[in-house]
């Protein structure tokens, strides 16, 4: 009698394919593994975001300096910044105070400041400034009286009024100027002059060189005429 197929034990069935299936799965895992790209590293940390005062600061505020900027010298009064002349710097011990020049008497030391000789010069100066206004004011009374002929042309009598108009304005103001010489003269006498009326500091030997009749320094002249500015007269 003879087996049929279906007998035969499972255990001799072949079994080839499924070691070949397996091996090949190995080797497709491992070319894989080789080929596939290395993972990428975990990004840094953004950032934070900068806030609306820091976009301000950034954008408008002062340059940031790694240097730190030097400390600037002291300010220097204009006599020790320029250097002074040591034949001008002793000239005034042997002169008179009418026969000092400006320069000579801006070289003086501060501590001779209105002794008696730069006294006598702002005296000479002031006298002499008087002398001329009222010689002035003797031209313009003989000018006007030699203009008194009565012109015919109309154009030409009214340039000569225009011309005396002119005249006597600039007269008043010299009789004004004059009121002011006679009381800085005044004070040269009393010992007040060249000091500040509001303050009592110096006014300075440059200020007065410009202006013998200043009665203020340039500080209180300057809020003087700020409040006239603001408040008026």
């Amino acid at each position: 009698m003879s087996k049929s197929p279906a007998s035969t034990p499972a255990s001799t069935a072949p079994k080839a394919p499924a070691a070949k299936k397996t091996a090949s799965t190995a080797k497709a895992a491992s070319r894989s593994a080789t080929s596939a790209p290395p993972a990428p590293a975990p990004a840094a940390p953004a950032a934070a975001a900068p806030t609306a005062g820091n976009r301000f600061t950034e954008r408008f505020g002062p340059a940031a300096t790694s240097k730190t900027e030097p400390p600037k010298p002291p300010m220097e009064s204009p006599k020790s910044a320029a250097k002074v002349d040591p034949k001008l710097a002793a000239a005034w011990k042997n002169k008179s105070g009418r026969e000092l020049t400006d320069a000579e008497l801006l070289a003086m030391p501060d501590s001779e400041y209105m002794n008696d000789k730069q006294l006598d010069f702002f005296r000479a100066r002031l006298q002499a400034q008087k002398d001329d206004l009222l010689s002035n004011a003797g031209e313009t009374t003989e000018h006007l009286r030699e203009d008194t002929s009565i012109v015919p042309d109309p154009a030409d009598r009214a340039t000569i009024e225009e011309e005396h108009a002119l005249e006597l304005r600039t007269r008043d103001r010299e009789r004004k100027l004059l009121k002011k010489i006679a009381q800085s003269l005044a004070r040269i006498d009393s010992g007040d002059y060249g000091y500040c009326d509001e303050t009592g500091e110096p006014i300075g030997l440059g200020r007065l060189l410009a202006r013998p009749t200043a009665t203020l320094s340039l500080e209180a002249q300057q809020r003087r005429e700020l409040k006239q500015k603001m408040f008026g007269d």
